[in-house]
């Protein structure tokens, strides 16, 4: 795993979205995984800015998002469909029929996310996906003690991610106990994994995840046995890393053609 630690949340959004931008243009049908929440927001913005001034073609890219709330309508506005439309897709020239984001008014949602499954596999795989992490580990919302082979299923979130939501909801309690996610085993099919984390409230998850053994406990902790997995962290972030200096010394000394 390559670890990136810069001086603060933009910067690092900054790297990321040029991650993505040169994925997009080495390959214009790219399949991408995203994210939500306030994490990517800065690499979504960068993103948007270089379609706008840059002329950034999204036109043959397809997208997966990592999950949706159970029960919510995608006009919803904390839904994740609301968020993506809002705050990324609604500004860029991507595909309608190319945007996949789970279905969380599905009647049978066994059968929606094998589907989901066979989606990405007829697409040819996801290309790059973008992760956040939760405070306790968890990727997408693959709680502490999900399946590290896991698919695309409902999973039950617990308790402290609810509160961890609650803003876009107004009240804690109104946050959906459900969810539709890709698995741990999905996530790590990508061929690039990009993590970001951002603020010292994920510098123990981070740590963990990066520096601690590989366990369900710590979901995120299986990327580090993904062949290209990329930490992207501002330095709150990286404040429980025991190695910080020695990721400094690599990053700094990168040949110029790996840097981005």
């Amino acid at each position: 795993m390559e670890i990136i630690i810069q001086p603060t949340a933009d910067d690092a959004s900054m790297i990321a979205a040029r991650h993505v931008a040169r994925l997009v243009r080495d390959k214009p049908h790219a399949v991408l995984g995203l994210a939500t929440g306030s994490t990517p927001l800065p690499m979504y913005r960068e993103l948007v800015r270089m379609h706008k001034e840059q002329g950034l073609d999204f036109s043959g890219v397809t997208t997966f998002n990592l999950d949706e709330y159970v029960g919510l309508p995608p006009e919803h506005p904390a839904s994740y469909h609301a968020f993506m439309w809002e705050n990324f897709f609604g500004q860029i020239n991507v595909q309608r029929e190319r945007v996949h984001i789970p279905d969380g008014l599905s009647s049978h949602i066994p059968a929606f996310c094998r589907k989901y499954e066979e989606a990405i596999v007829a697409t040819g795989g996801i290309d790059l996906q973008v992760l956040g992490i939760g405070s306790d580990g968890h990727i997408g919302f693959n709680e502490p003690s999900s399946s590290l082979a896991s698919r695309t299923r409902i999973k039950t979130l617990t308790a402290e991610t609810r509160r961890d939501n609650a803003q876009a909801f107004g009240d804690a309690d109104k946050v959906p106990f459900h969810v539709v996610t890709m698995g741990v085993g999905t996530i790590m099919d990508a061929r690039h994994v990009i993590i970001l984390a951002f603020g010292d409230k994920k510098a123990e998850a981070i740590a963990g995840a990066v520096e601690g053994p590989i366990t369900a406990m710590n979901p995120a902790s299986i990327l580090q046995m993904h062949p290209v997995a990329t930490c992207i962290i501002d330095e709150g972030a990286a404040t429980k890393l025991a190695r910080t200096e020695y990721y400094r010394w690599v990053y700094d000394r990168k040949p110029d053609w790996q840097k981005l």
